[in-house]
């Protein structure tokens, strides 16, 4: 992994990912709390994280613009949007103004700006490292995300509990800021355009519709539409869970044991992040079906064990294999896909798998009220048992091979022609 570091616009994406991320754990921890003290309920922690993962499903409108900015605007404009928004909750407070719907109103305006982000960077990936450096620029990108949430998640949930939410959100912007000012210095080759791909005689509005329809029939033509239907659940999962755990880390101490549930997810996703470089030569279906078969087992066992720090625990070792698969898919991903491609197959891809994530979190919210946040974390176990099932059983999901041996033609994902994606879907 040392020699992807080498490559000077790989070093700052990452550091600008770091900075920007740090905020981000920090952030979430905030607004999840807040939200659940200011409403008084599990229903509030749940309503907020619908209106937050909300705009993830949008996500999918952003591909055209990715592949037609320069991604690295596109990269500081959103930091410098965010963190003037999130300075209007300490404003809101200062002036007595603060209350559970200035946090339901600001925190789905900072995710939709952050919808340019995500795939910016998968697109921006490709274009500044070597195909054969992809796992390992995805899985240093995870660590970026998950490493710092793993340190910063658990020390949320003590400032939150030592100096309160608001003050966590002044914090947040100073790192958006100082993310703006690196991604400034990154420089970002333009993609490589295919033969015949003249835009001077498109509209702007015709050429993005063309664009959107491209990206979209490509997914729905390829393996990728069921890798979807397998990302839903697990998203579904993460929804319903992350709009009880406020009341459920309540239960069994407060904000700080709050900040160490989410620590512990975040943990295990990246000790599963770091392992995917040794694990990419195993077929992708062997890790699939048997690391969610296992994660699903110690996720029941946490919640069963009744003993808190033997939960946070398991809970840390139920998300490695979700950490390990992350990576490993979206390399396989970005090696297969064209460079002219990626922002629009990035975007499709998260738009449709985080539908499942804010109807999760609505009914999670719910059902914590009317049965119990215990109930609903112990439900929510039982989607990774599934979803491994749901491996198994597919044909072409159960024939998927080591990400750097899968044949891009067999599985749907060759460059569609432009008479083929022009088509109405």
């Amino acid at each position: 992994m040392h020699s992807v570091f080498r490559n000077r616009a790989f070093a700052r994406l990452f550091a600008g990912r770091l900075i920007t991320n740090a905020g981000d754990s920090v952030y979430t921890v905030a607004a999840m709390w807040l939200a659940f003290e200011l409403g008084g309920s599990s229903f509030y922690a749940g309503l907020a994280g619908f209106l937050t993962m909300l705009p993830q499903t949008l996500q999918f409108l952003v591909g055209p613009f990715v592949d037609r900015w320069q991604l690295r605007r596109i990269l500081v404009a959103t930091q410098v949007a965010q963190g003037i928004l999130v300075l209007s909750i300490p404003l809101a407070a200062a002036t007595g103004r603060l209350s559970v719907w200035v946090v339901l109103v600001v925190m789905p305006v900072v995710s939709l700006l952050n919808q340019f982000v995500y795939p910016a960077q998968q697109a921006a990936l490709p274009r500044i490292v070597e195909k054969e450096e992809l796992v390992e620029a995805n899985s240093a990108f995870s660590f970026a995300y998950q490493g710092v949430d793993f340190v910063f998640t658990a020390l949320g949930g003590v400032l939150v509990a030592l100096v309160g939410a608001v003050s966590l959100y002044l914090i947040d912007s100073v790192t958006f800021a100082t993310a703006a000012l690196v991604f400034l210095t990154v420089r970002v080759p333009p993609a490589e355009k295919p033969d015949g791909g003249d835009e001077s005689v498109t509209s702007a509005v015709d050429d993005y519709l063309t664009r959107l329809r491209e990206g979209v029939r490509y997914v729905r033509g390829s393996v990728l539409v069921w890798l979807l239907a397998a990302s839903l659940v697990v998203n579904c999962t993460v929804g319903i869970m992350m709009s009880v755990l406020p009341a459920y880390a309540n239960a069994n101490g407060g904000p700080d044991a709050y900040g160490f549930m989410l620590a512990a997810v975040v943990g295990g996703l990246l000790v599963g992040s770091l392992a995917a470089t040794p694990l990419k030569r195993f077929s992708l279906a062997g890790l699939s079906v048997a690391g969610f078969a296992f994660g699903g087992v110690v996720w029941l066992a946490a919640v069963a064990v009744g003993w808190f720090p033997a939960t946070v625990g398991l809970f840390f070792v139920a998300w490695i294999p979700v950490g390990a698969t992350n990576v490993i898919f979206a390399a396989m991903i970005q090696s297969v896909v064209s460079e002219d491609f990626m922002g629009r197959v990035a975007s499709v891809n998260a738009s449709a798998s985080a539908g499942a994530m804010p109807i999760g979190a609505l009914l999670g919210g719910v059902a914590g009220d009317a049965v119990g946040s215990g109930v609903v974390v112990t439900s929510a176990g039982f989607g990774f048992i599934f979803l491994s099932l749901y491996w198994l059983a597919h044909p072409l999901l159960r024939g998927l091979s080591a990400v750097e041996d899968i044949e891009g033609e067999r599985y749907g994902l060759a460059r569609p022609t432009r008479a083929e994606s022009s088509e109405s879907f």
